[in-house]
């Protein structure tokens, strides 16, 4: 059956899946830095559980992600260090990020998320490669679904123009 066999983890991995994996472990890195940072600047509970819940999905796809390049032997993205946890009180009001520019952030990072999960899939070779990142998409998609409702909730939600008319000819 040559390399592409049925052991999925013995099979090589395509540049396509090395670089998608090391761009992904290197994004979550950073933007779980930034979220720590969010997080500080937050003063909603419920946009805090989300950005607990956004960091926690990132980690838990890095545990999954990082042995894969380590079997293979690639070297692994830079990391920031993790933020310290600060209080709200003590951020300047006019350096602080405030809650709807968080969760428009967090909202726009959970769609390009989704779009290069896609893209992983549709790249790899190693159907254990692609079940994962379907597994990645599928949290991104419930992330983003709570995301909306949260928006619309707090009235964060800015819509474009909306088109009621209607031309029924």
């Amino acid at each position: 059956m040559g390399i592409l066999g049925r052991n999925q983890k013995a099979e090589p991995l395509n540049y396509g899946e090395v670089f998608t994996i090391w761009t992904n472990i290197g994004t979550n890195h950073g933007l779980i830095a930034a979220y720590q940072t969010f997080y500080n600047h937050t003063g909603d509970a419920d946009l805090r559980k989300l950005i607990e819940e956004a960091i926690t999905m990132m980690e838990e796809e890095n545990k999954q992600l990082i042995p894969v390049l380590k079997t293979n032997g690639i070297g692994l993205p830079p990391a920031p260090p993790e933020r310290p946890i600060a209080q709200l009180e003590h951020i300047p009001a006019g350096a602080r990020f405030n809650d709807p520019e968080i969760s428009a952030a967090l909202s726009m990072d959970t769609v390009k998320g989704l779009m290069a999960c896609s893209t992983a899939m549709g790249l790899c070779t190693r159907e254990d490669i692609a079940m994962m990142y379907g597994q990645f998409h599928y949290s991104k998609a419930q992330l983003g679904a709570k995301l909306l409702r949260l928006n619309k909730s707090k009235g964060w939600l800015v819509p474009p123009p909306l088109h009621t008319q209607m031309n029924l000819q």
